[in-house]
């Protein structure tokens, strides 16, 4: 979400918080993290031996009113898949005064657009010399696949007047529709014979999953008494999810959405119980005083966790207890029930990105997008199997995702680090510390993590796997109460962190599952020196290149290009130098950095996926602040998926 909204990600981590001096800092780990990057001169290449970054700089864009999309010379971008776009057989066009009923919005994509991910059918995989039939021409057979698309939140833009309010409640109506216009777009995709990719309306595998889609739950803590309300005694079948911002993709084929901010969406009004009740306050459940970003608490009970004793369960106040984890997701059966895996555990996941070993070992590795929270990773107790990728005919019966162990991420100033285990029992995990069992420890996988010691991080967001060194990138988008607040370190070294700066670990022996691991600054974003807004020094980024802010989005292709995907206020004075928000590329290696595409004034860059070849590069653009896609002067703004290809066909980037 847009890195403007402060009410997403307040800091809520109540340990006690000590600060380190600039003089700390520098002899700490982060001295040497800059001279081992300033060191590397030499240039990443790709398998063809040519330079990784093979195109030419966009500039910034500072003009007030840019409305477009601008890509590097000798590409083409396109919209593609935008908000109140059909999904579903016969569902009702977009109208740009946003009239469609709630019904209509459950047919149609929902609004800002965020984690995607291309599934490819096996011909596409033939065609791309990755199938069984590896000989085919890339041009031979047509691309063909599912284009699966989060939906994160929704905008007053979602309705005529945008949101309304009558004596002190909102309209059901407006908040069904708001609901409809969350979740999930998951719609078949072609190429045509001129090569040019086409939605397929009416495709059998097309799907909407919105706040409303039942939905299941799976692992240590489902059924759960914490998981229990009035409307289902069972703690196991729950309505819906929330706030889909990054994803995952396991090797098996299914989608990993992640619920990051849901804690925006509940209220409890009872601020004894809720001072009482750390499951609600560590993760920002606003109570008394406070406010719902969409009030929806006032127009359907299940968002209202207030305590109800006379209800069986207290009514919803178990509710938000059910939201904050991993939703596994098969898009090649849209009759399958999507399935919350618990063992993973619950916070405001960014993304859930999967690495697996030589051996089949895996970890999953997430951020948790708030000020002041930690990073983690999931290990699943069995590796993975190829052989073994479906069981009983569907993809979600496969349970790797269902035991395994948590962890939290642990940084040493020196540049070393720990994966530290959120097991019941061990580290202080106990009844006597308010644990009384595993399911306790997921729930309030925050609770556990400060108990361990965890590092506080820069709002930890996006994690890329490099496809052949397996180094783990971490995002770190930017941070305005470290320093006071929070403390200062190596890997969190300025306080007022305005840019952001990404994280590279290295596990031990390159084996997903190890518990130790290496930590450097991959760099620091912000201004070049000499070229800061502010003329402050926290300004100053060590960027080889580009200049930008606020890394978001992160991913790797084939080749090892670093993608960075940028979230800022592009109207705030310390962006001045940055202009609209950019899709950039990185070398790992010289850690060049090049700015690829801008996008219009106002909107996030997020969500980034190819297609198999390379050859197919599509993006989102979250939330325009100015009429895109029409770029017409008066109609409505709407989050749109962006493809982006070529000129010689060739592949991206190169």
């Amino acid at each position: 979400m847009t890195a403007t909204d402060d009410t997403d990600h307040q800091p809520v981590n109540p340990r006690p918080q000590l600060r380190l001096t600039r003089r700390q800092v520098l002899q700490g780990g982060l001295g040497a993290s800059l001279l081992g990057m300033l060191g590397a001169c030499s240039t990443g290449q790709d398998a063809a031996g040519q330079p990784l970054l093979g195109f030419t700089s966009v500039p910034v864009q500072t003009d007030p009113r840019f409305d477009q999309v601008r890509v590097a010379p000798g590409y083409q971008a396109r919209p593609f898949f935008s908000w109140g776009d059909p999904v579903l057989p016969n569902a009702a066009p977009w109208r740009a005064d946003a009239s469609n009923s709630w019904q209509e919005q459950e047919g149609q994509a929902g609004q800002n657009h965020d984690g995607m991910h291309f599934f490819p059918f096996p011909e596409t995989l033939s065609a791309a010399g990755l199938g069984s039939s590896s000989g085919a021409s890339s041009n031979s057979n047509p691309g063909r696949g599912l284009l699966v698309v989060n939906h994160e939140y929704v905008n007053p833009t979602l309705h005529p007047n945008g949101f309304s309010w009558v004596e002190g409640k909102r309209p059901a109506d407006e908040v069904r529709k708001e609901q409809a216009a969350h979740g999930l777009s998951i719609i078949e995709i072609h190429q045509d014979a001129a090569g040019q990719w086409q939605t397929v309306p009416g495709s059998r595998f097309n799907r909407r999953l919105t706040a409303n889609t039942p939905m299941a739950m799976a692992g240590p803590a489902a059924g759960h008494p914490w998981l229990r309300t009035v409307a289902d005694p069972s703690g196991r079948r729950v309505l819906g999810t929330l706030n889909n911002c990054s994803m995952g993709v396991t090797p098996w084929g299914t989608y990993l959405m992640c619920e990051e901010n849901w804690h925006q969406y509940f209220y409890n009004g009872d601020a004894a119980d809720h001072q009482g009740r750390p499951s609600h306050w560590r993760n920002g459940v606003p109570t008394r005083g406070g406010r719902t970003y969409q009030g929806w608490e006032t127009a359907d009970p299940r968002f209202d966790a207030t305590p109800r004793p006379g209800q069986p369960h207290a009514g919803y106040v178990n509710e938000p207890h059910r939201f904050g984890w991993v939703v596994e997701v098969d898009p090649f059966d849209p009759t399958s029930t999507p399935i919350k895996r618990t063992a993973l555990g619950r916070y405001s996941r960014e993304c859930a990105t999967v690495a697996v070993g030589a051996d089949g070992t895996m970890a999953v590795y997430s951020g948790d997008d708030t000020r002041g929270e930690y990073i983690y990773k999931f290990v699943p107790r069995e590796a993975y199997a190829p052989q073994q990728t479906e069981h009983n005919g569907s993809r979600l019966d496969r349970s790797l995702l269902d035991t395994g162990t948590l962890y939290v991420a642990c940084l040493n100033e020196d540049g070393s680090g720990q994966w530290r285990a959120l097991v019941w029992g061990q580290n202080g995990l106990t009844p006597e510390h308010g644990f009384a069992d595993q399911a306790q420890v997921l729930i309030n996988a925050r609770l556990a993590a400060d108990q361990l010691g965890a590092t506080p991080m820069d709002r930890p967001e996006w994690v890329a796997i490099h496809p052949h060194s397996r180094d783990v990138y971490v995002s770190l988008t930017n941070n305005k109460d470290r320093g006071n607040k929070q403390p200062l370190h190596p890997a969190n070294p300025r306080a007022n962190n305005l840019h952001g700066q990404i994280l590279k670990l290295q596990e031990q022996d390159a084996n997903p599952a190890a518990t130790g691991f290496r930590w450097e600054l991959f760099l620091l974003a912000g201004d070049a020196p000499g070229d800061s807004a502010q003329a402050l020094d926290n300004h100053v980024g060590n960027i080889r290149g580009d200049v930008f802010s606020s890394p978001d989005g992160l991913a790797f292709d084939q080749a090892g290009r670093l993608w960075i995907q940028t979230d800022y206020d592009d109207e705030a004075p310390q962006n001045a130098n940055m202009g609209c928000n950019q899709l950039l590329c990185a070398d790992p290696v010289s850690r060049e950095v090049r700015r690829f595409l801008v996008g219009p004034r106002g909107c996030e860059i997020t969500g980034i996926t190819f297609a198999p070849d390379q050859r197919t590069l599509w993006i989102n653009i979250q939330h325009p602040g100015i009429n895109y896609p029409a770029s017409d002067g008066k109609t409505r703004p709407r989050s749109t998926t962006v493809v982006i290809t070529k000129d010689d066909g060739g592949v991206i980037g190169s």
